[in-house]
């Protein structure tokens, strides 16, 4: 099957070569796709495509004019995808349910331990052999209470990273997870707010959480709370987080994703100015630590994504083995 793959990096081209084995003709388009680059997807009768190309109606039915009928997902989320538009065309969307939900719950520890104890910090100032301690003292892990918001299977794993370490977790989501409510303790979000020393966001992005944090909830949480989102960049309202940042109130900010990601994630623009204010403004702040959305990018993830991706392609293809099909239902 041809398949058109936007967005394609080194590592896209590394990992799909391998899962592929030459069973499907593969072109590689280093453009996000978008109504301005969906034409070069003409005579593909399938696109592959990552969280930040753009699946909106017009995407949609220009692919379907082209004669696209697969969306091939390279991610759990498909929240930029209009799935009722794309039902209505006909064309099928399947996804990447799961690969490696470790490999995002240690990347939100990683960003914990590291604005608690200022590694980032630490690394520039020896590098200009500056060996002062001033302001990176940081404090212990064990005994602090962590709100996980957001258990399925990414937040399950790092309540129970967090749980190991000897943190009090208390979890919010509307579906407990049986297997570790023995240690989380399910409480509602207000609880939650009021009580959580770090609160880590692991919900998938829907209306129900555009801006699940935002002024209202900021004002419930501790002075001095720790933030960490390695989920979806809308479910925080990054005004209000600048504006509690500036207050004090929040005193670490750890961020894997931002809002307008679209723009600039995954690309290379050191030698060019960056016209996101919102974005510029929270690198001012130097307890402000943002990656740009690596939370995922391990090899066995990596590998995962690629393997499930081509068996994906292959089953829509023959109409045998599992098709991780995006439906209407799922997409609420």
């Amino acid at each position: 099957m041809k398949v058109a793959v936007f967005s394609a990096k080194s590592y896209d081209r590394e990992f799909l070569n391998i899962a592929n084995q030459d069973r499907h003709e593969i072109a590689y388009i280093e453009a996000k796709l978008s109504e301005d680059t969906a034409a070069l997807a003409a005579g593909f009768p399938a696109v592959c495509a990552f969280v930040n190309d753009k699946l909106n109606e017009h995407v949609l039915r220009k692919l379907h004019q082209q004669g696209t009928q697969l969306i091939a997902l390279r991610s759990a989320g498909f929240n930029h995808v209009d799935v009722r538009c794309a039902d209505q065309l006909g064309l099928t969307v399947a996804r990447v349910p799961a690969y490696s939900p470790h490999a995002v719950a240690e990347h939100a520890l990683a960003l914990i331990l590291s604005l608690n104890r200022k590694t980032y910090r630490a690394f520039n100032r020896v590098r200009e052999a500056n060996f002062s301690l001033e302001g990176l003292l940081g404090f212990d892990m064990v005994g602090k209470s962590v709100g996980v918001i957001g258990t399925g299977k990414i937040g399950a794993i790092f309540a129970t990273i967090m749980n190991a370490m000897g943190c009090k977790v208390m979890a919010y989501d509307p579906l407990p997870d049986p297997d570790i409510a023995h240690f989380a303790r399910y409480v509602s979000l207000a609880e939650l707010y009021a009580g959580a020393d770090i609160i880590s966001l692991h919900c998938p992005l829907m209306p129900e959480t555009q801006h699940l944090i935002n002024e209202s909830s900021l004002r419930q949480m501790k002075d001095g709370v720790m933030l960490i989102n390695t989920s979806r960049g809308k479910i925080v309202d990054t005004v209000a987080v600048i504006q509690n940042l500036k207050r004090g109130k929040i005193a670490y900010l750890g961020l894997d994703v931002y809002e307008e990601e679209g723009d600039f994630f995954f690309d290379d623009l050191s030698q060019e100015i960056i016209k996101d204010d919102v974005f510029m403004r929270l690198l001012t702040f130097p307890n402000v630590l943002i990656t740009s959305h690596q939370g995922f990018f391990t090899r066995e993830a990596m590998t995962a994504i690629a393997q499930t991706t081509v068996e994906n392609i292959s089953a829509f293809e023959s109409g045998a083995g599992h098709l991780h099909r995006v439906t209407v239902g799922l997409a609420g």
